[in-house]
């Protein structure tokens, strides 16, 4: 039988970004709620995958080129542009 495990409903603040950077276009959502303890979830357009990060796993490089499929030039540019939107003042004073 199946069970529902959570259902909620919440106001989340999302932002798309678009760039350009190391020759490589980049289109990311990034989704802010409380449901992943203030994780965010980033979300590439151009693969359709996504990941729970914060400032911490952004910096991890292998990572986001193994999870992104990127160089790990690539993984470093997403990770220095990363760094403001996961780290802003808004973001934190949400959680």
């Amino acid at each position: 039988m199946d069970q529902i495990l959570f259902d909620e409903v919440e106001t989340t603040r999302t932002r798309h970004i678009g760039f350009i950077t190391g020759g490589k276009r980049f289109d990311f959502t990034l989704t802010n709620s409380e449901h992943f303890y203030g994780k965010t979830i980033v979300t590439c357009l151009q693969s359709n995958r996504s990941a729970l990060l914060d400032s911490h796993d952004i910096e991890n490089i292998e990572y986001l080129a193994k999870f992104f499929n990127l160089t790990q030039e690539d993984a470093q540019y997403l990770s220095n542009f990363l760094k403001l939107p996961l780290t802003d003042s808004l973001r934190h004073d949400q959680y």
